[in-house]
C-alpha cells in the first residue's frame, strides 16, 4: 500500500470515530499547553501519542534494548548498545529503522512473546499520572506510536483498555520477522505531533514538551492501575537504558564469578560456615521468627509451606533452621535437581498419589511446601493448593520475600536451569524470612473448617505479613498468560512417571 493511499485510509477512520464538528487545531507554537478539560472527555474520542503523550519520556531505546535482549540474547543487546552512539544522531525515522533490524532480524514470530509477556511491566512503570488520566476519561480511546505494533499492541489492550492501536508493522517472510517495516506505515513522535495530517482532524491538539514531561509528570500508581499486574516474564529487573546496559555488560563476568562463587559455598560447604561468607559476597538475609521457633527445631517432622518467590526459597528456610529440609516440586530441571544440595522431590499433579508421597516424606524428616505451585515476582499470592493442610494436623507459615536489582531469577522459558545462577548474579541479592506460630490445620479461631478454607486463612495470614494481596490466580493462569501453554509438557510427564516408580521401588 502506497503511503498516499494509507493516509487517505486512516483519515476516513478517524473521520468515522471523531466527532463530527468543524476541525480545529489549538497549537501554541511550541510552547506547552495544559491537557484537555477531563469533563468533557467522555463524549469524546481521544487520540494519543504513547511516546509524546502517555510515557514520562519520549525515549524508545530502552523498550527495544529489552526486546533485544529478552528475544534475542546478551549478542544482540550488546550490538544495539554500541549502535546507540549513531542511532542518537540520525533522525528518529531512520534509529527507529535501525532499532527495528538490530532487534527483530531472524525472529520467529510465533515465539515473540516479549510485547505482552515482558514490556508491559515496563511501560506501566513509565505511563504518566498526567497523561493516564486524559486517555482513562475518554469514550474512545485510540493509540498511535511509532514502535512496532508487536511490542505495544499487548500492553495498551490489556491494561489500558485502549480501543484502536496504531504502530509499525512489521514483515515477515517464512514465520520469521525480516527486520524491515511495512511501506506506508507512518510513525508519530512529540516533536512533530501537531504537524501530522491525522491530528489536524482532531477538535483541540494538545503538546506535552519533553522538559515539562520530566518537571510535572508523575509516575502512575500501582494502585491505578486499571488491570493489576501480576504476572510477567523475562531476565532483566531494571529499566535497560544506555548508560544501565553498559554497567550491566560491564558488571556480567565479575557476576558470573561471583554466582559460581556463592553456587559453591552453597553445595560444599556447612550452614555455620556458609551463612557468614555469602554475606561477605553480598548476599544479605533477614530471619525473623516467632517464639516456638527453638521448639520447632527439635521436631524432625515439621510442615513448613511458604510462597515461591525463587528457587532458593528451600535452601533459605534450611539455612534458617541449620538442617536440611525436603522440597516438593512440580516442574523443575533436571540438572537444578542434580545441584541442588537439598533433596527434592517431584510431584505428579494427581491429588491421591501427591497426598501419599508427601505424608511418607513428612514421616522421614521436615518437608517444605509451596502451595501456591509456582513463583509470583509482583506483591501477589496466587491462590494456595488446600493439600498441604491435609496431611499435617499443623503446619509452620513461612512469609517469604526476595529482592533483586539487575536480574530475575524466575522465567518460564525453556532454560529455567538458569534460575538459580541469574538470582545469584545480582549485585547485592536479598532474602527475607519470618516463619510464623504454628497453626493447627484442623480449625480457625477454635472453629471447624474445610482444607480448602484452611488454605485460604493460610494465604491470607502470609499475605497479611507481607503486605501481599490474595489472588484467586493459579499457575495455569499464569503460564497460557506468559508461555502460551499449560506450563506442563509431556517430556515432565514421563520424568514425573519414572520419579514415581523409582520411590516406589525404594
Amino acid at each position: 500500500m502506497r503511503l498516499k493511499d494509507f493516509f487517505k485510509s486512516f483519515l476516513l477512520l478517524c473521520r468515522f470515530l471523531l466527532p463530527r464538528r468543524p476541525s480545529t487545531c489549538h497549537t501554541n507554537h511550541g510552547r506547552s499547553q495544559r491537557y484537555p478539560s477531563l469533563e468533557s472527555l467522555p463524549s469524546q474520542t481521544v487520540v494519543c501519542d504513547v511516546e509524546g503523550a502517555l510515557l514520562r519520556t519520549s525515549s524508545t531505546f530502552p523498550y527495544f534494548m529489552l526486546v533485544a535482549l529478552e528475544a534475542g540474547g546478551f549478542l544482540r543487546g550488546l550490538l544495539l548498545l554500541l549502535l546507540h552512539p549513531l542511532i542518537s544522531c540520525l533522525s528518529h525515522e531512520v534509529g527507529i529503522r535501525i532499532m527495528v533490524m538490530v532487534c527483530f532480524f531472524g525472529l520467529r514470530k510465533e515465539d515473540f512473546r516479549v510485547g505482552r509477556a515482558m514490556l508491559p511491566k515496563f511501560f506501566l512503570e513509565q505511563v504518566g499520572l498526567e497523561g493516564f488520566e486524559v486517555l482513562r476519561r475518554g469514550g474512545r480511546r485510540v493509540c498511535v506510536s511509532s514502535m512496532p505494533t508487536v511490542m505495544v499492541e499487548g500492553f495498551l489492550k490489556e491494561y489500558l483498555d485502549v480501543e484502536v492501536v496504531l504502530g509499525r508493522e512489521l514483515k515477515v517472510f517464512g514465520g520469521y520477522y525480516t527486520g524491515l517495516m511495512e511501506d506506508g506505515v507512518i510513525g508519530f513522535g512529540h516533536v512533530d505531533f501537531a504537524q501530522r495530517q491525522l491530528f489536524t482532524h482532531c477538535k483541540e491538539v494538545c503538546l506535552v514538551g519533553e522538559a515539562e514531561k520530566r518537571r510535572g509528570h508523575h509516575p502512575l500508581p500501582r494502585s491505578q492501575y486499571p488491570k493489576p499486574l501480576v504476572f510477567h516474564d523475562g531476565r532483566i529487573a531494571f529499566r535497560p537504558d544506555a548508560v544501565s546496559t553498559l554497567c550491566m555488560f560491564l558488571w556480567l563476568p565479575l557476576g558470573f564469578a561471583l554466582a559460581f562463587a556463592r553456587a559453591l559455598v552453597f553445595l560444599f560447604l556447612p550452614y555455620a560456615l556458609s551463612i557468614p561468607l555469602l554475606a561477605s559476597l553480598g548476599m544479605h538475609s533477614r530471619l525473623i521468627t516467632s517464639d516456638d521457633k527453638e521448639e520447632r527445631r527439635g521436631d524432625g517432622s515439621q510442615l513448613y509451606i511458604c510462597n515461591h518467590r525463587t528457587l532458593l526459597d528451600a535452601l533459605y528456610i534450611s539455612a534458617a533452621l541449620r538442617r536440611h529440609v525436603t522440597a516438593t516440586t512440580y516442574s523443575v530441571s533436571p540438572i537444578s535437581e542434580w545441584f541442588s544440595p537439598i533433596r527434592t522431590v517431584r510431584l505428579t499433579r494427581n491429588r491421591e498419589e501427591d497426598a501419599a508421597r508427601m505424608k511418607k516424606l513428612l514421616q522421614e524428616g521436615d518437608l517444605m511446601v509451596c502451595p501456591e505451585g509456582t513463583t509470583c515476582r509482583e506483591p501477589y499470592l496466587l491462590r494456595f493448593s488446600p493439600l498441604a493442610a491435609e496431611i499435617s494436623r499443623e503446619v509452620v507459615p513461612v512469609a517469604l520475600e526476595s529482592w533483586a536489582s539487575m536480574f530475575y531469577g524466575t522465567s518460564t522459558g525453556k532454560l529455567k536451569f538458569l534460575d538459580p545462577l541469574y538470582f545469584l548474579m545480582n549485585p547485592f541479592p536479598c532474602y527475607e524470612a519470618e516463619f510464623m506460630a504454628t497453626v493447627a490445620t484442623g480449625a480457625i479461631r477454635g472453629k471447624e473448617c474445610s482444607s480448602y478454607e484452611m488454605a485460604n486463612h493460610l494465604q491470607a495470614e502470609i499475605g497479611r505479613r507481607l503486605g501481599f494481596q490474595c489472588t484467586s490466580l493459579t499457575r495455569k493462569h499464569k503460564y497460557v498468560l506468559l508461555a502460551g501453554n499449560e506450563g506442563t509438557i509431556e517430556r515432565e510427564r514421563e520424568r514425573t512417571r519414572e520419579g514415581d516408580v523409582r520411590m516406589e521401588r525404594r
